[in-house]
């Protein structure tokens, strides 16, 4: 069996094996919703208010994909190879051909998928819900699904670290939700530069999530350039699915 081969048949059983466990299925859609809701409905954006949530509602379009993108894949990945750990999963694959980072790219496809799916609803949802109108052109078709399967491969590789790390499946989850809260607020994607201290605000070019965000607002709103941030995101992808391929353990 070719690559490929390995790869689509990998992917296919994590693919069922991801629609099995409905409880998943169902908060990966029902949790961005849930943040759409509160902060496009009900809290609501007030421009030249000032304070959170200051500016109009294309500004936090970002936002909003970042929940999935971030959330999604650090939580599944880790938690996949903690269960494969705990199963002895990893054995039986290392009698296989099929190589870690085969293995990790199959499962950043099935999210790259799942959330491709969820981030064409908080589209629809953030425009019936807060009437924001966003742009319906060729490059907003390509540049944003670019910038969410980059960013879902990104965060696929550090969850397979976080996985790695973690000892248990609890431990994974505590792990990701500790990296991901921090990364969503202070990403410039809910909060303004403007309200952090000036002493931190160098500090948000550290986050992986922040050219995410900067990239997805630059098409969003028409203003800014996308393309830089395409490309540094492209880099930390790379360097992140690498490292997180080379985390998977060979056997327990």
């Amino acid at each position: 069996m070719s690559s490929l081969g390995r790869v689509h048949a990998e992917f296919v059983a994590s693919w069922h094996s991801f629609l099995r466990r409905r409880t998943a299925v169902f908060f990966t859609f029902f949790f961005p919703v849930i943040i759409v809701l509160i902060f496009g409905a009900l809290v609501q954006t007030q421009p030249t208010g000032g304070g959170l949530f200051a500016e109009p509602p294309a500004y936090y379009v970002p936002g909003y994909l970042a929940v999935v993108v971030l959330f999604t894949p650090l939580s599944r990945v880790g938690s996949t190879i903690a269960r494969h750990r705990e199963g002895n999963r990893f054995e039986k694959l290392a009698t296989t051909p099929l190589s870690r980072p085969e293995w990790l790219l199959a499962q950043t496809l099935v999210n790259v998928v799942v959330i491709g799916l969820a981030a064409l609803l908080l589209f629809a949802l953030t425009v019936l819900v807060t009437g924001v109108s966003l742009p319906t052109n060729a490059a907003a078709a390509l540049v944003v699904p670019s910038f969410v399967a980059l960013g879902v491969t990104l965060f696929c590789g550090l969850g397979a670290i976080l996985g790695r790390v973690a000892d248990s499946q609890d431990g994974v989850i505590a792990a990701s939700n500790a990296v991901a809260l921090p990364l969503l607020f202070l990403s410039e994607t809910f909060v303004t530069p403007d309200l952090l201290p000036a002493w931190f605000r160098p500090a948000i070019d550290f986050s992986p999530l922040t050219y995410f965000a900067r990239g997805v607002r630059a098409v969003t709103t028409g203003t800014g350039d996308p393309w830089t941030n395409l490309a540094v995101l492209a880099v930390l992808a790379a360097a992140f699915f690498a490292v997180g391929a080379a985390s998977i353990p060979r056997t327990d």
